[in-house]
């Protein structure tokens, strides 16, 4: 499974962004798809998950209530609309996808890079 990821770049406090992922391969074998993101010196942070059959989602507290996932499963498609930016959201965001693991974790994008400007 590959996983591309597009949509970031440079915005400002309380800007919203849309984040997509395109995902290509075997991915009848995934059942979940995700998004985390890492800033430089931290580890990677979970943000949203959701599964590719049925409405299940799970947020991180950071990001509940200003981010929202979805997808668009006829073209293998996960989103990250993020409101309400925050100077703290700078990061490299990374899209995921997963076949057994929630959140998951299985494949993982490229990333792409998201900078807040305060």
């Amino acid at each position: 499974v590959q996983l591309q990821a597009s949509g970031g770049g440079l915005v400002q406090a309380g800007d919203s962004l849309t984040l997509s992922c395109a995902a290509s391969g075997r991915t009848f074998s995934t059942n979940a798809m995700g998004w985390f993101r890492q800033t430089p010196g931290k580890e990677r942070e979970f943000l949203a998950a959701i599964a590719r059959r049925g409405s299940a989602t799970l947020y991180s507290d950071a990001v509940k209530g200003r981010f929202t996932i979805s997808t668009d499963n006829d073209k293998n498609t996960v989103y990250l609309q993020m409101n309400s930016l925050k100077f703290e959201d700078t990061a490299v965001y990374y899209c995921t996808a997963g076949r057994e693991t929630w959140p998951p974790t299985d494949y993982w994008g490229q990333g792409t890079q998201v900078t807040v400007s305060s």
